[in-house]
């Protein structure tokens, strides 16, 4: 969350359920996101019992898993955490672009916060520089969603 958060209320976890879903490709990176979002979570005042953490194989399979968490509800927000790093190939393309559409048709469809921390980075160095940040955010824009949702429902 780069720039001024000047107006932003409080975030307040307390009583959320939270649903993260992580890839395990480029596990060092999704693994430094996870501790990184978990870490702010709790940090947020969400409890370690409502949150819900699982793994699956790549960034294409994410966006599966958050629609079974979503249709199995309870969830106030979602976070997708994974990491795509550009290769030589076209592929690269397409899991970003296919990951980040599912995620975003997953929220809408369902109404329902998805904090999207799926890197795609040029090169291993960027995603390194990224991976504490980007966990964290996720953690934050997941709890300020889900605030807000509660608000506008």
């Amino acid at each position: 969350m780069q720039g001024s958060n000047k107006g932003q209320t409080a975030l307040n976890g307390k009583g959320l359920r939270i649903g993260i879903v992580q890839a395990r490709f480029n596990a060092d990176i999704t693994d430094a996101l996870a501790s990184a979002c978990l870490a702010e979570l709790e940090s947020l005042g969400v409890a370690a019992a409502d949150i819900h953490h699982v793994k699956v194989p790549g960034a294409l399979e994410v966006p599966v898993a958050l629609q079974a968490l979503a249709e199995r509800g309870g969830y106030h927000a979602l976070v997708a955490l994974g990491c795509i790093i550009r290769g030589e190939t076209y592929h690269f393309e397409l899991v970003a672009n296919e990951s980040g559409a599912s995620v975003s048709r997953i929220a809408l469809d369902y109404r329902l916060p998805i904090a999207n921390a799926i890197l795609t980075t040029e090169n291993l160095e960027q995603a390194v520089a990224r991976q504490t940040d980007k966990g964290r955010d996720a953690a934050q824009v997941a709890v300020e969603m889900a605030q807000l949702l509660a608000t506008l429902s």
